[in-house]
């Protein structure tokens, strides 16, 4: 574990693979950390040099109450700077995801391959989700963090759907299938709105890396040497 000072929090990061490769970045979803990957790192050893992300309020990352989607993107293009990277591969899911849809959409020309996991740009919605209830004991993340976000997510910034054909470069969405969060419809719009984008749908739900590795890695190992 490597800790970076990045826009005045301290950043963990998990780095393994084949030094001098191209940077491969993992954000985590909401209720985990970047120990989430572990099981697929060594899948990408040969090909990158992996970084898996402790985001600010996770795992020993700083903890300063401080949390929005806006301040995580910016610690990712700060993460980008500090280990010298003009371009990376990055890979998100859930809120990770939405970190790197914004990475993308702020930073096009810095981002050769996205991946993003059962995730879209959060909309408007009639329904706000439900934020569920704080589990009882000691938790490897800030609950303020998973507040901030879930609010955002139920108010969120129209322009974070409004520019996805801002992201030109190759994309590959992960759909989760009928037991996903989000609709087919939803993310058959989403493609059609990216210039390189791919759509595949692995039916396990929210969790695709976690559900069905084998699946995820099927789909992304190529991804990523195109």
């Amino acid at each position: 574990m490597k800790f970076f000072n990045v826009n005045g929090v301290r950043m963990p990061v998990a780095i393994s693979g084949t030094p001098g490769a191209r940077p491969l970045v993992l954000l985590h979803g909401g209720s985990t950390t970047h120990t989430v990957w572990d099981h697929l790192v060594t899948s990408f050893a040969a090909t990158h040099e992996v970084y898996a992300v402790d985001q600010r309020g996770y795992g020993a990352g700083s903890r300063d109450g401080d949390y929005s989607f806006e301040l995580m993107r910016d610690d990712v293009l700060g993460l980008f700077d500090a280990i010298g990277a003009d371009r990376v591969d990055l890979i998100g899911h859930s809120m990770g995801a939405t970190v790197a849809w914004l990475v993308a959409q702020a930073a096009a020309n810095r981002v050769a391959h996205l991946v993003v996991v059962d995730t879209l740009p959060p909309r408007p919605r009639p329904e706000p989700v439900a934020m569920p209830p704080r589990p009882t004991g000691e938790l490897d993340f800030d609950w303020r963090a998973l507040q901030a976000v879930m609010a955002q997510f139920n108010d969120p910034d129209p322009s974070w759907w409004e520019l996805l054909p801002t992201v030109v470069g190759p994309v590959l969405i992960l759909s989760g299938g009928p037991a996903s969060r989000t609709s087919k419809q939803a993310f058959e719009q989403a493609r059609s709105m990216l210039r390189n984008a791919q759509l595949v749908e692995i039916p396990v739900g929210h969790n695709i890396h976690s559900d069905a590795p084998q699946e995820f890695l099927a789909a992304v190992v190529p991804f990523l040497s195109t």
